[in-house]
């Protein structure tokens, strides 16, 4: 069977913010820009990696969501629990000087970890976990 991962999703609650950290702070591609009824999707991807995106769109926009959920949703945000993702380099530690010196929130600095891995860990300004490894070999 071939299959690929084309695209993860994250919300996001300020557009510009999203914009100002995928695009101009970690370096993303812009690939699509969705407006409706005063909300935006925004898709973004590596250079270089066309088949690979991240959707970050609007919290809580699915059918079928209750206004309950919708509160939970907005607070596990709130407190960064609600969504997450593993992206990879071959130089940590200079993205991790590029994302310091854009003011992103810290949660780890680079770290070798008991499982053979060397990561560190941001939130985006939706609150989202951004965890960045080095890649091996």
């Amino acid at each position: 069977m071939d299959i690929s991962i084309h695209a993860s999703f994250l919300p996001q609650d300020d557009p510009e913010a999203a914009l100002a950290f995928y695009r101009d702070t970690l370096g993303f591609e812009v690939r699509n820009d969705v407006g409706y009824e005063g909300m935006r999707w925004i898709t973004v991807g590596p250079a270089g990696q066309p088949g690979v995106s991240i959707v970050l769109h609007p919290p809580g926009v699915d059918p079928g969501i209750t206004d309950d959920e919708r509160r939970v949703i907005t607070e596990m945000m709130a407190k960064g629990t609600y969504g997450s993702i593993l992206l990879s380099t071959g130089d940590i530690d200079g993205i991790f000087e590029r994302l310091q010196a854009g003011d992103a929130e810290v949660v780890q600095e680079p770290t070798d970890q008991p499982y053979g891995v060397r990561d560190c860990a941001f939130r985006d300004p939706a609150g989202n976990m951004v965890r960045i490894q080095q890649r091996q070999g």
